[in-house]
């Protein structure tokens, strides 16, 4: 990426490719370029990232992002070897589709990387995943939504599976809770003396304060997670504040002490749908303003317990909580997501909670060096 005009055909690109998308929503293009910008996305304290386009007599058709994160590696000392291709929008050609790959592959072996994981825009705790099943319904907010065709360009580029990442729907036809496992939790609650309570907005920073309390404990035996720093929690504390929802952010509490929360948005991508140019001005604003009053659905994104607190019927507690704060306030239907395929317990809650797998999102790798010869490996 050369001048701030490249940059811009690199956000550009996307609105152009997927204009004709029945089920692709535009995001806005402030929030990508904040994403991108090196000096406002605190991800680049801890990692690095090259953009690229791909160009055919003077057209854009295709562009990529090589991604090294540092973070990845201290969080999983036997990965360390592994780098990240993310922002991933193409034509439907192999030429091109790998053409961009080998560039990625360059850059990442450059800094001493020998495999490629992706997509991830910029890591796990951002948009990430290549949808592989569920492409006729419309994606949530901050969930990707691609072509058909991506997914035999990207395995005929020689990667492989290596994780699912699962989509649970629930809502609509879809019968409450199970009464027996809310009473079960109650029960439970009762005799660790587990409270629930809301987001109080009034002291957002302080709530955010404790989120970073139990965040990354509650996740850090998951495959590909990576711990999230202060700055990075703050920058997406921030970037949803104007949509949050208080009764949607549930804490559980022993004593003060936080255990576990559930977070859970409004599906902003209603809106949004009726923005396809992705800007704010001329027309934008008003739209998405006009539109945000028929969002009938959310997105969990969060729903974690800390070990030590788990099988105490927390996670049912925050569930009932979330399923019956949102009905009250008009959000009839939910997507919980991602959840990792290999994660048993946490699928049988959501599945005896009324919720099933309605899309998939598929994590790939491909081997790009060797570490044993030393080829792609840093001097």
């Amino acid at each position: 990426m050369r001048t701030p005009a490249d940059l811009d055909r690199f956000i550009d690109f996307p609105y152009r490719l997927h204009r004709g998308d029945p089920m692709w929503v535009a995001p806005l293009r402030m929030d990508v370029r904040k994403l991108l910008d090196r000096a406002k996305n605190p991800f680049f304290q801890h990692g690095k990232a090259e953009y690229y386009l791909a160009e055919r007599d003077g057209t854009v058709v295709g562009r990529i992002a090589a991604i090294r994160n540092d973070a990845h590696g201290q969080a999983w000392p036997d990965e360390t070897h592994v780098g990240f291709f993310g922002f991933f929008e193409t034509i439907d050609d192999q030429a091109v589709a790998d053409a961009m790959f080998a560039k990625v592959t360059e850059w990442l072996k450059a800094e001493g990387l020998t495999v490629m994981r992706g997509p991830a825009s910029f890591s796990t705790n951002d948009e990430c995943g290549l949808l592989v099943d569920g492409f006729d319904t419309p994606p949530v907010i901050m969930n990707p939504h691609h072509p058909r065709y991506y997914q035999p360009l990207v395995e005929h580029a020689g990667f492989v599976k290596v994780m699912d990442l699962l989509c649970y729907e629930g809502g609509g036809d879809t019968a409450p809770p199970p009464q027996r496992l809310i009473d079960g939790a109650k029960k439970m609650a009762e005799r660790y003396k587990i409270k629930l309570r809301a987001l109080d907005m009034s002291h957002f920073e302080e709530e955010v304060e404790r989120v970073k309390q139990v965040y990354n404990s509650a996740w850090e035996k998951n495959w590909g997670f990576i711990p999230m720093t202060d700055a990075e929690i703050d920058f997406l504390a921030k970037a949803l504040k104007p949509v949050v929802v208080p009764e949607l952010v549930v804490f559980a509490e022993i004593e003060g002490k936080l255990i576990g929360m559930g977070v859970s948005i409004p599906d902003f991508n209603i809106a949004l749908k009726h923005n396809p140019s992705g800007r704010l001005f001329p027309f934008g604003l008003l739209k998405i303003l006009w539109y945000r009053r028929k969002i009938g659905r959310i997105r969990t994104l969060i729903l974690g317990v800390i070990p030590q607190y788990r099988r105490t019927g927390t996670d049912a507690l925050l569930f009932e909580w979330t399923w019956r704060e949102a009905k009250q306030r008009g959000f009839l239907w939910g997507e919980a997501s991602w959840l990792l395929e290999n994660n048993p317990a946490i699928r049988n809650g959501m599945e005896k909670m009324g919720l099933r797998v309605y899309k998939t999102l598929r994590m790939y790798d491909k081997q790009i060096g060797s570490r044993e010869s030393g080829i792609g490996n840093r001097a």
